[in-house]
């Protein structure tokens, strides 16, 4: 008699093909779960730092490194060439406008100097010989008119006496014509006398202005040797502090060598580098501030030096009010320098957030303190401390601000207390 065999409904191979459909469907619904940004880490509040937002007054400003300088600094180069013979003062000394500071000396200055007093010298004695020839010269001529004077008056009354006498017919026309041409000879020898003279005058006023400009001219050269002798001896061009002097007796210094410089002591300027970047926004008038025994002190640009140097350019920055006692030069300061005006926003405390984000979104804490999950936000200027915030958060969120490196990609973090 046969026997009816049941048929086994949970067979291995159906066992496990149902296994693998329930596994396929976790797989999926893990992976939906976490691709969707809602996984879940557990994190302890005292590993991470959650900030406020507050709104208050915002100011877009970089940090900046400034070195004191003098407000005016003036450099001595060697006007001329020559040997360190004396130094009459120290690096640092304060120093009077015309104090001498260092005396050189050179042998062919001093040696043309000789020669160009004695060319004057000589030029001067040649002046005055030509100018007594002159002289005596006129005076001979002075005399030589006199004469011709005195001889066409005589001539002349002859001639007046014979020209009465030949029509009274005293006298015959041959000697009334002979007083007549004696009468027009010495008037003819008077006017030729009178442009000699006349001429002479003329030349003798050239020749002088001539050898006037010629002795004017060396009694120039004259000065400009003094001068340059005059040189060998630097002097202070202005009031102030002597800085780094470079010079040593006995050592030789070649003309327009850089032998120090005078800073006036009228104030102090600060010269700042900036990033290239900033170029576009730096301009005349923009103001900074740095603190310097627990007060704040205020600058502002004067002057900007557009040229880049290594990624990097340089303002003038000068103090708007006091100037903080106790400052050097060359020390450095920290400045905030301001890129833009005060201005009321919604602020987000600057953190390491941000190098994971790129600021585009935070981990925004629930009411209740518990977790904390994923939001957009949309972040405008910053300055060292906070971010402006545009949009995605309210005053009196709070969000976490430390690093995201160990859960960048999660969706929600639970937070645990201590």
């Amino acid at each position: 008699m046969d026997r009816v065999i049941e048929k086994k409904k949970w067979n291995k191979k159906r066992i496990l093909t149902l296994t693998g459909i329930v596994a396929l469907i976790v797989l999926i619904v893990a992976s939906f779960y976490f691709s969707s940004g809602k996984s879940k880490l557990n994190v302890d509040t005292d590993r991470i730092t959650i900030s406020t937002i507050s709104k208050g007054t915002f100011q877009e400003f970089i940090p900046v490194n400034g070195v004191v300088l003098p407000l005016t600094s003036i450099y001595l180069d060697a006007m001329e060439g020559g040997r360190v013979e004396e130094k009459f003062v120290d690096d640092g000394a304060m120093m009077k406008k015309g104090q001498p500071i260092l005396r050189l000396s050179n042998t062919d200055l001093q040696l043309g100097l000789v020669t160009q007093q004695t060319n004057v010298y000589n030029l001067l004695t040649q002046m005055q010989i030509s100018n007594n020839a002159a002289q005596q010269n006129t005076v001979n001529k002075l005399n030589a008119m006199t004469d011709i004077e005195s001889e066409l008056k005589e001539a002349e009354r002859v001639y007046k006496l014979d020209k009465q006498l030949l029509e009274q017919k005293v006298i015959g026309s041959q000697e009334y014509k002979k007083a007549e041409n004696d009468y027009n000879y010495f008037l003819q020898k008077k006017k030729l006398s009178d442009k000699i003279l006349q001429q002479d005058s003329v030349s003798t006023k050239q020749q002088m202005i001539q050898a006037r400009q010629s002795f004017e001219g060396s009694q120039t050269a004259l000065n400009v040797m003094r001068q340059k002798v005059g040189d060998l001896i630097v002097r202070s061009p202005i009031d102030g502090r002597l800085t780094s002097l470079d010079a040593e007796i006995g050592q030789s210094k070649n003309k327009g060598d850089r032998l120090g410089q005078i800073d006036a002591v009228n104030g102090y300027k600060v010269r700042v580098e900036i990033d290239e970047h900033y170029i576009s926004r730096i301009f005349i008038g923009l103001k900074g501030e740095f603190d310097f025994n627990n007060k704040t002190y205020h600058l502002e640009i004067k002057k900007i030096y557009t040229q880049v140097n290594n990624g990097r350019f340089q303002v003038d920055m000068q103090f708007t009010s006091e100037v903080p006692a106790g400052i050097r030069r060359g020390q450095t300061l920290q400045i905030r320098l301001a890129l833009s005006d005060e201005t009321q926003a919604v602020l987000l405390p600057r953190g390491g957030f941000s190098q994971q984000t790129g600021g585009n979104w935070v981990f925004k804490v629930s009411n209740d303190g518990n977790k904390a999950y994923k939001v957009d936000i949309q972040l405008g200027r910053q300055n060292p401390d906070f971010y402006e915030v545009v949009q995605g958060l309210k005053p009196g969120d709070k969000v976490v601000t430390s690093s995201y490196e160990n859960y960048k990609d999660m969706g929600e973090l639970v937070l645990k207390g201590p």
